[in-house]
């Protein structure tokens, strides 16, 4: 033990694992079992470090360009979805595809490309270089009425005219009160904007972005387990800072901990991204009692998850 001051870890409930995620995952750990190898997959699964070293070690391939896969291979697509140039490439190889895309993030290519055929300026809310935005733009390659923002200060300044019908799809791993602000925007700009129902906004973002939230109004320090190319995770670490956490941090394990850092602190609020494992909760809790003498655990549950995604 290394301190005696009594502290509370405060776990968010829901964390870690969305349903889109546990799709993804099974589909490589499938076909790394019943397809000839290697069995190659288009971009990371999904963005967590510990997911892709543990499919790196049963054999899976990852890759950004499909010029270096064989023809004829397995191909997943990962959970970021893909665009038509992509697909074509594949057809092209005659790889046998498999496609791990998010059934959420599918419904937002469904939506876009549905904005399309109608002919009406398309508002694309998120970040312009993450994969699950290029494979959005990438249903409608060529499409000349498109916008991309990611503020409202961008929302402010698109030069669309008022009275145009506009439709606006968004990221799934986006802050949710900044994409309403945006939204909100848009509407009062946009009197025939169209977007999609509530009920198909990403359900595993809104839940643990809530669950911080209520983190934060109990802990001074929030961590977070994710990778820092996880948008999700991201946001997250963002929003217990917009809430009251004094402090937060986004850590891939345990390891990467700065206990000199939180020395000062009693109450620990502890999530997980939407692509990050359990056991790196398990870990850090375990690290947590080898240093303190005494540890209460209280959940902090604000959702129950019963989402399940058929492969």
């Amino acid at each position: 033990m290394t301190d005696t001051q009594e502290i509370t870890l405060w776990l968010a409930e829901p964390r870690g694992f969305c349903a889109g995620v546990r799709r993804a995952i099974n589909l490589v750990e499938q076909a790394l079992k019943t397809c000839p190898p290697p069995v190659y997959v288009r971009h990371e699964i999904v963005h967590n470090r510990h997911v892709i070293d543990d499919l790196k070690a049963k054999g899976a391939v990852f890759v950004e360009d499909l010029s270096v896969v064989p023809d004829g291979s397995t191909l997943i697509f990962s959970a970021h979805g893909v665009g038509k140039e992509i697909m074509s490439q594949a057809a092209a190889k005659h790889l046998h595809t498999i496609d791990a895309t998010c059934p959420l993030v599918e419904k937002v290519h469904q939506q876009i490309i549905k904005y399309a055929e109608q002919n009406i300026d398309i508002i694309v809310i998120g970040k312009a270089s993450h994969p699950e935005i290029i494979g959005t733009i990438g249903q409608i390659p060529g499409y000349k009425k498109l916008h991309v923002i990611n503020s409202v200060e961008e929302a402010q300044k698109i030069n669309i005219p008022t009275e145009n019908p506009v439709g606006f799809v968004s990221q799934t791993t986006l802050s949710v009160d900044e994409t309403s602000e945006i939204i909100s925007v848009l509407k009062r700009r946009f009197p025939n904007l169209q977007g999609l129902a509530k009920k198909y906004i990403c359900y595993a973002t809104t839940n643990r972005q809530q669950a911080v939230k209520a983190l934060a109004s109990r802990a001074e320090c929030i961590i977070i387990l994710g990778s820092q190319n996880s948008s999700n995770s991201r946001q997250l670490k963002e929003t217990a800072l917009r809430n009251g956490a004094r402090a937060a941090f986004l850590i891939d394990d345990s390891t990467e901990l700065n206990w000199s850092a939180i020395a000062a602190y009693q109450n620990f609020g502890i999530s997980a991204g939407a692509s990050a494992p359990e056991y790196l909760i398990k870990k850090l809790l375990d690290d947590f009692r080898s240093r303190y003498h005494k540890i209460n655990i209280r959940d902090v549950i604000v959702a129950e998850e019963n989402v399940n995604f058929k492969p």
